[in-house]
């Protein structure tokens, strides 16, 4: 039989668990397990005011870097920044307002209308979009495999659940190598692994990539002009047989796998490929390698915006918000000398960086109820 604590144990234990949990970097803190209960501490003071970070596992590292030095260099404490990808982050940043909940969600897409109706109803309106440079979809592989020069379409007919027979119907993907994809790719097994549904690049691999990628098949097409909805559900449908595998939200767990399965391909955010390029190599799409250029200037096809999202609610209940804001866009941060580039991000052209500095000025001029 379970016995219950005595109240005179709960604060104690409570805190000891503060304690481990701090020490494992855990950074939600809202309900702690204790013996049988579920303790809700109380916070307050410091930490009760620092801004709350939330979304993309492609963004974060970004996010953390400006952070801290925004922790090193001004009045405020460094804000708390947590991985959930940019679904999972969004959800979070949705859920209410006020100095326990998110003040900005990193995002490597942007918010999608059901997300907003979700803000909208608990209270969140109108939650300012900050774009904060480019990334590039990778796909990678150990060093030691082969050397991948892939198309969208071969993408496609490796990765989809189903695919055209070509008399109007479909049938379950059957191919189990790359080469029979096409006799230009590696003679190894399809196995990629890839980041979960809840996260931006999921999205952002399954729309610029499979869905583009789907088009080049003559049925697909045929089936995007007759039903697009009945089309995006057959184009972005991954393979659940175990060629593709969830792999969270941690790019560098991503990577630490891809190093001991030199056959497998992993899909990443650029900025990770830089960070691991001694251990990690990208595979070129049509020819195009994911390159700062290539990226930038659209011409490697899976290159993608990243944002964050500030919650205009908490303006004037967290401090510090539109200061954080207006760091992470200086010139300093992600200027063509700023200290995010040595992270991987790619930035922004000139013209497109003083608009976001403009934005988060306004931040800051915003009336603090």
């Amino acid at each position: 039989m379970t016995r219950a604590l005595s109240p005179f144990l709960v604060p104690i234990l409570a805190a000891a668990v503060l304690m481990l949990s701090a020490a494992c970097g855990r950074t939600d803190l809202s309900e702690l397990e204790v013996g049988d209960r579920i303790v809700t501490p109380t916070i307050t003071g410091v930490e009760a005011q620092k801004i709350k970070i939330v979304g993309s596992s492609t963004v974060s590292p970004f996010a953390t870097a400006v952070a801290e030095q925004f922790g090193a260099v001004t009045e405020w404490p460094t804000p708390i920044v947590e991985t959930t990808g940019t679904g999972g982050g969004f959800k979070a940043f949705c859920l209410g307002t006020g100095p326990s909940q998110p003040s900005i969600s990193d995002a490597s897409r942007p918010i999608k209308a059901g997300e907003l109706a979700l803000c909208a109803a608990n209270g969140v309106n109108n939650p300012a979009e900050i774009r904060v440079g480019y990334d590039g979809i990778v796909i990678a592989n150990s060093k030691a495999g082969p050397d991948f020069d892939i198309t969208k379409a071969e993408l496609y007919r490796a990765l989809a659940m189903e695919l055209p027979d070509g008399e109007g119907g479909f049938v379950t993907n059957p191919y189990k190598s790359w080469n029979e994809v096409s006799p230009t790719l590696p003679d190894e097994p399809i196995l990629v692994f890839g980041p979960p549904p809840t996260s931006g690049t999921r999205d952002a691999f399954v729309e610029l990539g499979m869905e583009l990628g789907a088009l080049d098949d003559p049925q697909m097409a045929a089936l995007s002009d007759e039903d697009e909805t009945a089309f995006l559900q057959r184009a972005r449908t991954i393979r659940t047989d175990g060629a593709w595998i969830d792999f969270g939200e941690n790019d560098a767990a991503v990577v630490q796998a891809l190093t001991k399965t030199p056959t497998a391909i992993g899909i990443l955010g650029f900025s990770f490929l830089e960070q691991n390029s001694d251990r990690v190599k990208a595979g070129r799409l049509s020819g195009i390698s994911p390159d700062f250029v290539h990226i930038k200037d659209g011409a490697y096809g899976l290159s993608r915006m990243l944002f964050i999202y500030v919650k205009r609610e908490n303006l004037g209940v967290v401090p510090g918000i539109a200061e954080f804001v207006e760091e992470f866009v200086s010139d300093g941060a992600m200027g063509t000398d700023g200290y995010l580039l040595d992270k991987g991000l790619i930035p922004l052209t000139d013209e497109d960086r003083a608009a976001e500095q403009v934005k988060a000025a306004d931040l800051n001029a915003e009336p603090k109820d």
